[in-house]
């Protein structure tokens, strides 16, 4: 059943040589194969895997697509801010950053944009 596989995200490009550069210089992040020329597969933590695929459609999602979970948030956010990640700031009814980051009481929480306009997401559970 679903319940048992993996899960792969899968994020929208409209440049696709302009969505590798950022994954590699803004997160560190090489593909771990290019299943066609318009497409980037990324392995992360256990087991976890996104593709990135060029279409006219990137950066039209205004939803969090996709996030990473880790157990110091400030630490991550300050390595990505020296690679040049900009960190978002909201203030809606419920959510409200200060510094990038948002408190409640699951814990923390950031966002950011990647080159195409996808909307992620790096949290730190209390």
């Amino acid at each position: 059943m679903l319940k048992d596989l993996e899960i792969m995200a899968v994020l929208p490009a409209k440049d696709i040589n302009r969505a590798k550069d950022f994954y590699r210089d803004k997160l560190g992040l090489e593909p771990s194969e290019t299943p066609e020329d318009d497409s980037l597969m990324y392995r992360a933590g256990k087991g976890t895997s996104f593709l990135v695929y060029q279409t006219e459609n990137a950066g039209s999602a205004k939803n969090t697509q996709m996030g990473w979970e880790t157990d110091n948030i400030e630490r991550e956010m300050e390595e990505l801010r020296g690679r040049g990640v900009v960190f978002e700031e909201y203030d809606f009814p419920g959510l409200k950053t200060e510094n990038g980051v948002a408190t409640n009481d699951w814990g923390k929480a950031a966002w950011f944009l990647d080159s195409e306009g996808n909307i992620l997401n790096i949290s730190q559970r209390s």
